[in-house]
């Protein structure tokens, strides 16, 4: 089976927005999406915020690869727990249905028309969320209260739920929830209970369901949640991540796997230029090149098979400097990929 190429969602502003407008622009064109306003009639949110996330997702859509995030502008956490704190105010943590909406999914929906007519392909799509351990640990902490994890597991369900598309120019194939405290810092539960959350939070179908975690130290415990899909895990930052799991796992599992290889951790990537005496790195300085990432791929794929059928970069891309450096890691990333088959 052909490994297809994704990325996990964050990347830049354009240099030419402010953020302060853009963050200003989010939150008011989230509520106008719960009320079923046209945000593309308010001439301030369609400057600061639909033009915005329309050009980046292009951006990323040129860059070949098979299933494209939304770019995740945002701060992960805020743009769901912002929606969390207002659903406190009622003595709930469960964010109502009309509310949870990811905006930019919206803005995709309305431009998948003219997306797939200029590349004559249907826009395959794949939504992340910040997931319920994620969401619970910033806001509760660590002692687990399992009514209340169950509560976030459902809110993260909502918002998976109103991300479904599904028309004849673009469908959401892909599902991720992002965990990267998971295995670092994490709540002090016990196996059965987050297995049961994390199955709360993937009940839903018709796409593929992955779960992008930092530390691959509990990955036993995630092959046990029963509607989930994909693992997916870093590697080209962290080469020892895929000494934690096996093929044989994911047969018994039957999951499959996403490797990351191509690094993204962008302050050691400056850093190490740095010492090398380049203080002002270009585009290509920072994206590492194709041969490197080949490498890593051939040798994530002579050990998983035909189990990893995902692969893209280790993580987001939102830290790095410039939209430019951030297109061109994605575009080695896919030649390296295809250039094996």
């Amino acid at each position: 089976m052909k490994t297809l190429v994704d990325d996990v969602g964050s990347f830049p502003l354009p240099q030419n927005v402010e953020k302060r407008k853009f963050e200003e622009a989010y939150a008011l064109a989230r509520e106008c999406i719960a009320e079923d306003k046209n945000i593309r009639e308010n001439e301030f949110l369609f400057k600061n915020f639909y033009k915005v996330i329309a050009d980046s997702f292009k951006k990323k859509l040129d860059t070949g690869l098979d299933v494209v995030t939304y770019p995740q502008h945002y701060d992960m956490h805020r743009q769901f727990a912002e929606l969390i704190h207002k659903a406190m105010e009622k003595g709930t943590y469960v964010v109502d249905e009309k509310n949870a909406v990811i905006p930019e999914v919206q803005v995709i929906s309305e431009e998948a028309k003219r997306l797939c007519e200029e590349t004559g392909n249907k826009v395959a799509l794949r939504v992340c969320v910040t997931g319920p351990m994620e969401l619970y640990l910033k806001e509760i902490g660590v002692t687990p209260y399992k009514d209340v994890l169950l509560m976030f597991a459902e809110t993260v369900r909502r918002f998976v739920k109103n991300s479904l598309l599904n028309s004849k120019y673009v469908r959401t194939e892909v599902v991720a929830l992002d965990e990267p405290s998971f295995g670092f810092h994490e709540i002090a539960a016990d196996k059965d209970l987050i297995v049961e959350v994390l199955e709360k939070a993937f009940d839903f179908r018709g796409v593929v369901r992955q779960i992008h975690a930092h530390s691959p130290s509990r990955i036993a415990d995630i092959l046990e949640v029963k509607n989930l899909d994909v693992v997916s895990i870093e590697y080209a930052s962290s080469p020892r991540n895929i000494e934690y799991v096996s093929k044989r796992m994911l047969e018994r599992a039957d999951k499959q796997i996403r490797v990351g290889i191509s690094r993204t951790d962008i302050d050691a990537i400056m850093a190490e230029l740095y010492h090398k005496g380049v203080t002002k790195p270009q585009a290509e300085q920072l994206a590492e090149d194709e041969e490197t990432i080949r490498k890593r791929f051939e040798k994530a794929k002579e050990k998983f098979g035909e189990k990893m059928t995902f692969t893209g970069p280790d993580c987001g891309l939102g830290g790095w400097p410039t939209q430019e450096s951030a297109q061109l890691l994605l575009k080695r990333t896919v030649n390296a990929v295809k250039s094996t088959f």
